[in-house]
């Protein structure tokens, strides 16, 4: 199954990605991120084998005093060696043609001596010529480059299958097949509709959500906060793992955010000694507990993550323990923590102007706005039907922002609206979109209006909000089963292609603009240029 999609806007990829080198510096990266895991590890098994040890001796202490009879046969061997001769194959003389005789072949496999008698592999390599560098032989011919340093022909042909053009837009698309947990880099080439796979980075744990960021992140950081491409993962593990888009075939994320000792579990430092069946002493196993909810990292599977635009160093996620976290990216450490919530923390989205608020949802069935400068007491509450599965802003009217909740509605609420009693705050409108729940919705950010919403009953259905309300343009069965992610390209020139993935496993991508009732209902006229409203 596909359980998220993100869009990376054009112009953030490498042209030429490189492939992932394991030098000494990377590698003593790695083994310090890794180093608790291998700890752990050592140690389990140290405590397996003392287990083991210690089922064994108990299970000779059981036979002590018993008496054993055997029974040997001293002609067992000779009986043996018999039964083995009368079924052992007997070689056959074989007739060799007169024409294979001056070849040898029954010698073919037999080794000749050297000079001191004894037999080599390769005995007659002195019949062999060979060069010292392929310059010197005059049968091998590579093509050389500007510098006169030679090119293989293969590399070259891989190096331009690599190459991403100023054209192309690149999918992130988290998918789970056969308990395998992966996140696809798709490119997506638009003037022919093609979209493949350019690499892959396996995952620890199943993806829940995925985040990209524009900002360098961990060992490739720069003081001058440069421009970077780098994807943000949270899965069932308390982590959030921060991959480098632009390296093929990297082993290990460049930053790990939270807490990475193994099962998220704190051991004791002591360890009481305990006494065995035979009056020994040895150590007891650690004993381990789980973490509670902390202002430091989570404790449960991070459900939703959102990259700041206006502060780039900023990463809210949202988790299972109910918490909120602010990461700084340039420590890659947690700076606040927040508990606005009774549940699961679903769902979050900074505000697209105002860089310190932030939206959040809930299982609790409640959505939050707040300012995050502010202490965690102080925040505005709504309230919707039933569980929230995606809460965003509106991009064209930052004063309202949409909720998808899991009976199938969309409510559009005013930010401004709030009230001290939930059953107060009413919505602008109510929507009922689907017959089951709105597992994900997008904004359009271009194209005023044109939201698309996908629900678990495989639709996927865009709509044009006016003053007055909603109305449906169209819906479409994209042939992905259970509809889990829908995705706007970012980009102004394709603001009508959505990217859509589901239980099936597979992702299409859908050009909108092919559809008649969507082309009547948004015209080129209406995609809005961000540049022209700054500037004015």
């Amino acid at each position: 199954m596909i359980s998220g999609t993100t869009w990376v806007p054009r112009g953030f990829a490498a042209e030429f990605p490189t492939q992932y080198e394991l030098d000494d510096g990377e590698l003593d990266r790695i083994s310090k991120l890794a180093q608790l895991r291998l700890d752990d590890a050592l140690e389990d098994l140290e405590h397996a084998h003392e287990d083991e040890a210690s089922e064994v001796e108990e299970d000779f202490e059981k036979r002590d005093g018993e008496e054993d009879t055997f029974v040997i046969d001293v002609n067992a061997d000779e009986k043996m060696k018999e039964e083995v001769e009368s079924v052992e194959p007997k070689t056959q003389a074989v007739d060799i043609d007169d024409d294979l005789k001056e070849y040898d072949l029954e010698n073919y496999d037999a080794e000749t001596a050297t000079a001191d008698g004894s037999l080599s592999m390769f005995s007659n390599i002195q019949s062999l010529a060979y060069y010292r560098s392929t310059d010197e032989d005059p049968y091998i011919v590579l093509p050389k480059g500007k510098d006169g340093q030679q090119i293989d022909d293969i590399d070259e042909e891989e190096r331009e299958e690599l190459q991403i053009l100023d054209t192309d837009s690149l999918l992130l698309v988290t998918k789970t097949e056969d308990n395998l947990s992966h996140m696809e880099v798709y490119v997506y080439e638009e003037s022919e509709a093609n979209l493949y796979v350019h690499h892959d980075i396996l995952l620890p744990s199943f993806p829940l959500c995925v985040e990209w960021l524009d900002v360098r992140v961990g060992r490739t950081r720069t003081a001058d906060n440069q421009q970077g491409n780098f994807a943000a993962i949270g899965t069932f593990e308390p982590t959030i793992e921060i991959w480098n888009l632009d390296v093929i075939d990297e082993m290990y994320p460049d930053a790990i955010l939270g807490n990475t000792s193994p099962n998220n579990e704190v051991m004791l430092d002591e360890e009481p000694m305990v006494k065995t069946k035979k009056g020994k002493k040895k150590k007891a196993k650690k004993i381990h507990s789980k973490q509670k909810a902390n202002d430091k990292f989570h404790v449960d599977a991070v459900l939703a993550l959102s990259s700041n635009r206006l502060h780039r160093n900023l990463l809210a996620s949202g988790s299972a323990d109910k918490t909120i976290k602010l990461w700084d990216l340039s420590t890659l450490n947690c700076a606040r923590s927040y508990a606005f919530h009774d549940d699961k923390v679903c769902s979050l989205a900074w505000h697209p102007e105002e860089g310190t608020v932030l939206l959040t949802g809930s299982y609790d069935r409640t959505v939050v706005a707040s300012d995050m400068r502010l202490p965690d007491t102080q925040y505005r509450r709504w309230a919707v039907d039933t569980d929230v599965e995606s809460a965003k802003w509106d991009s064209h009217d930052t004063n309202y922002f949409y909720v998808s909740t899991e009976g199938g509605r969309v409510y559009y609420f005013d930010a401004r609206n709030a009230s001290s009693s939930l059953a107060k705050a009413k919505p602008v409108w109510t929507l009922q979109a689907h017959d089951s729940e709105v597992s994900t919705f997008d904004v359009n950010k271009h194209i005023k209006g044109l939201i698309a919403t996908g629900s678990t009953d495989q639709q996927v259905k865009l709509w044009n909000v006016s003053p007055t309300g909603p109305s449906m343009i169209t819906t479409r069965d994209m042939g992905v089963g259970k509809v889990f992610s829908v995705s706007w390209l970012p980009d102004k020139d394709s603001a009508r292609t959505l990217a859509v993935g589901g239980s099936n496993g597979v992702v299409q991508v859908w050009n909108t603009k092919t559809n008649g009732s969507v082309r009547m209902a948004a015209d080129d006229e209406d995609i809005e240029d961000e540049d022209d409203e700054e500037e004015a």
